[in-house]
């Protein structure tokens, strides 16, 4: 486990009715069984004086991200519905940090980043800034799904320079194909993360 401290925030993605509630647009096999450990986490690192970070998906009604708009998703997370609000059961501080993502409807995966569905072109979230104005240096990582979001937010946490450690216990994979779990956490530690 990670030893939590100023310059190591905890980041806590996309935990939210849609992904991790049986009845969500796109529910994660496995989801509700992450929350124990992830609100464990959280009280580590703030009894620690570390940061703790969440991202959430907030999609308007209409956006190129969805398959009914020619994208490949369900409509999911739409800002200020149920599917976007955090799971009832995570710990969530009424001043915490939050990075909205996809809100101008583009692809939101990394929470670092966002994609333009129709051009690729990115644009950063406010994410880097937030973490580089507090002095951190070091990433824990959890939610969902690994194979999507927690994976293109390491692999961007890389990238930018932060030491990562994405902790299995806290994560579940959507598993479109047979091993994409798998597959998303030999990425990132090909790329100098650790999976713990």
């Amino acid at each position: 486990m990670p030893a939590y401290d100023s310059r190591t925030a905890l980041l806590v993605v996309d935990v939210q009715n849609d992904f991790v509630d049986p009845r969500g647009s796109l529910h994660v096999r496995g989801g509700p069984d992450v929350i124990d450990f992830i609100n464990a986490q959280i009280d580590a690192a703030r009894e620690a004086g570390a940061l703790v970070v969440y991202s959430q998906d907030w999609h308007p009604p209409v956006t190129p991200h969805f398959q009914k708009d020619g994208g490949v998703w369900p409509v999911h997370c739409l800002g200020d519905t149920w599917g976007s609000e955090f799971y009832p059961g995570l710990k969530v501080a009424p001043d915490a940090e939050r990075i909205l993502k996809g809100t101008g409807g583009e692809d939101g995966y990394s929470a670092f980043s966002v994609r333009d569905p129709n051009t690729g072109a990115t644009s950063a979230t406010q994410l880097e800034s937030v973490l580089r104005a507090r002095g951190i240096r070091r990433l824990a990582i959890v939610g969902l799904a690994t194979d999507y979001c927690v994976k293109e937010t390491a692999l961007d946490a890389l990238r930018l320079g932060f030491e990562v450690v994405v902790l299995r216990e806290g994560i579940r994979a959507v598993d479109l194909q047979p091993g994409d779990g798998e597959r998303a956490e030999a990425a990132v530690a090909a790329a100098g993360g650790r999976i713990e």
